[in-house]
């Protein structure tokens, strides 16, 4: 399913030249020609205000209305005869109007736009301003009677004013309807095989549009051709096997469990879906912090298995990338320097410090493969740096993951074994102040198995965690445990033996609801299911031996109900907790008896089956056993008796 997704969201085309942002000065690529025509299109906001300015900016036409001013004019010379005076008065004023001209009124918007006069098949410009209104015309006229009154006060003075420029509405709209006609909705075309850009020139915000805009019809008309959809799946199932053949060969620990091979599946698909999202919408790829997958990966889980699952997420996302090599290079590098700063995570400051190293790991790597095989001038450009600051930065997204990891899948961080580690927990706390033998009894365990597991290999931590509350079911009856009882009194004397070896089998269960009511991590618990596995409560069953004939079904009473270990940290604190509780009951501490005491403890949980699920070899046995032997003689200061 991952491979089938990984391979539907791959670029439609081969990526010659990636998409660019503000932050990128030259283009760094080979030179981009255009295999084929492209036209860039306005946008409908664009192409909106392109039509209104062109609204804006329409002339008025206007046609010349001479025969109603002749007509106007005849009906003045009328007064000629009667009072030649007031004619020549009026006269005048109306000479001095009409000689400039009345234009029909129009709105103060419209009165704003160029003017263009028609008279037949010729046009003149002109200006709304340079011809009088038949407002201003008849203020004009009064203006001027105050000056030269007329005798006859009973004329109308206005029916002697015609309108010499009518709008010519139709004119004016077909005019402006072939302008809109005219306007072309592309805003610029590039033709095929036109260099669009040249390697290592200086990109301006309009080449950074058409750069953009090239590749995004490019990839949005490209068909959907299922041969090559087959291929690329075909190539990210091997790719994605690789990693399963990895868990199924080196880890298989982890193969067996479908939560965690779900989680680092997971991980590469989240990786190609981001790198998908930023190609889609033209956004910084290299900004996106891939250094998070080894970091993540390497809470969990081991750090061989962070790098192989980081190789194969940089591999698979390679293929947005138009220099593929380069991104490999930065990617990879800076994963394992990730993984060099991580390698012990019992530091949360751990975290900011591999963001440092991947910031200077990709500074370094950047600038050194520009200058030897890439664009020079783009390695001494600041802006080019910026997206490797925002993925480091991003880095410390590697908090809140780590803690929603915890939640949504159920491991457990080394962070949060240094927090069960505390010392002030509720329950550990409770441990060393009510039952303080059994909390030095996991002190010693605790501080055993650690050793053990830093030279075996394992999580030293979790297994120092697991100890700390392996005998936390204790709590409920510890008089009944040999560490917590006081003056030799033991409350076994006055019970049967059947009924003392349950008392002693139940602080497993007990202690595992104990853990579950606090909320321990289930790999926490385990230790508390196993740390005593199915062998037997082997005093009080030979107790009863001697008093009855033993059946299997009262064999079983005296069992443990498991299960048995099946990690090499539970069987080395299955070990530890054996070891050092049957080295208290030693009569006499020297270095044979704490010889004879390891080898009998390990060899008999052997001889139980006890570790046959466990990822433990002779090897590793014949190690743990030369440590406990150390160990032990430190705690009881045995010196070694050398031969007279």
């Amino acid at each position: 399913m991952s491979s089938f997704i990984l391979a539907f969201i791959q670029p439609k085309q081969e990526i010659k030249g990636h998409k660019v942002d503000s932050f990128d000065a030259v283009w760094p690529y080979k030179d981009l020609v255009v295999d084929k025509d492209f036209f860039i299109k306005k946008s409908e906001a664009e192409l909106k205000e392109e039509y209104a300015q062109l609204e804006k900016d329409a002339p008025l036409f206007f046609e010349m209305n001479a025969s109603e001013k002749e007509a106007k004019l005849k009906n003045l010379d009328l007064l000629k005869s009667t009072d030649a005076k007031d004619h020549a008065i009026l006269r005048s004023i109306f000479d001095t109007i009409y000689s400039k001209g009345v234009i029909e009124t129009v709105s103060p918007e419209l009165q704003k736009k160029p003017v263009f006069i028609s008279s037949g098949n010729y046009s003149e410009q002109a200006f709304y301003y340079n011809f009088y209104t038949v407002g201003s015309a008849i203020r004009y006229i009064e203006d001027q009677l105050k000056l030269f009154p007329v005798k006859n006060k009973s004329l109308n003075h206005v029916d002697y004013l015609a309108i010499t420029h009518l709008l010519d509405k139709e004119k004016t709209k077909l005019y402006l309807n072939s302008k809109l006609e005219e306007v072309s909705i592309y805003k610029s075309i590039v033709r095929a095989n036109e260099v669009l850009a040249k390697q290592g020139e200086a990109l301006t915000n309009n080449k950074r549009f058409l750069i953009n805009r090239y590749f995004f019809i490019q990839n949005q008309d490209s068909p959907f051709v299922f041969v090559k959809f087959i291929a690329n799946w075909f190539l990210f199932f091997i790719l994605l096997l690789v990693l399963l053949f990895y868990l199924a060969f080196f880890r298989k620990n982890i193969f067996g469990q479908n939560k965690q091979v779900f989680f680092l599946f997971s991980i590469v698909l989240i990786c190609n879906l981001c790198i998908f999202t930023f190609y889609s919408f033209g956004l910084i790829i290299l900004a996106i912090p891939f250094a998070l997958v080894p970091i993540l990966v390497r809470v969990f889980f081991d750090g061989r298995t962070a790098l192989f699952t980081h190789l194969i997420a940089v591999l698979t996302c390679s293929f947005f990338m138009p220099d593929k090599l380069e991104f490999i290079l930065l990617q990879l590098i800076s994963g394992i320097g990730t993984l060099f700063a991580v390698a012990e995570m019992r530091k949360r400051q751990q975290v900011l410090n591999s963001a440092i190293i991947v910031f200077i790991l990709y500074c370094i790597l950047f600038f050194s493969y520009q200058v030897s095989h890439g664009t020079q001038s783009l390695a001494f450009k600041f802006t080019a740096y910026v997206p490797f600051a925002i993925s480091s930065v991003l880095v410390l997204l590697a908090y809140p993951f780590i803690y929603l990891i915890e939640k949504i899948f159920g491991f457990i961080s080394d962070f949060k074994l240094l927090e069960l580690n505390d010392l002030n927990h509720p329950l550990l706390r409770r441990l060393s102040q009510d039952v303080p033998g059994t909390f030095q009894h996991s002190l010693q365990v605790a501080n055993l198995a650690e050793e053990v597991i830093y030279y075996i290999g394992g999580n030293s931590l979790l297994v120092r965690t697991g100890a700390m509350y392996h005998d936390i079911g204790k709590l409920y009856n510890p008089r009944f445990f040999t560490e917590n009882q006081v003056n030799g009194y033991s409350p076994h004397i006055e019970m049967q033996p059947i009924e003392s070896a349950k008392t002693i089998i139940n602080h497993v269960i007990q202690g595992i609801e104990l853990a579950k009511e606090h909320f321990l991590p289930e790999q926490i618990i385990d230790f508390i299911r196993t740390h005593h596995g199915t062998t037997s409560v082997g005093y009080f069953l030979n107790l009863y031996k001697k008093e009855k004939v033993l059946s299997v079904a009262d064999e079983n009473e005296f069992r443990y109900p498991g299960p048995i270990p099946f990690s090499k940290e539970t069987a080395v604190l299955m070990m530890a907790d054996g070891v050092e509780a049957a080295s208290r009951s030693l009569q006499k501490h020297d270095a044979l008896t704490i010889n004879d005491l390891v080898d009998n403890i390990i060899d008999y949980k052997i001889s139980q089956n006890q570790f046959i699920n466990s990822d433990i070899t002779f090897k590793d046995i014949t190690i743990i056993k030369k440590i406990f032997k150390k160990r032990l003689m430190n705690i009881y200061h045995v010196r070694i008796e050398y031969p007279k």
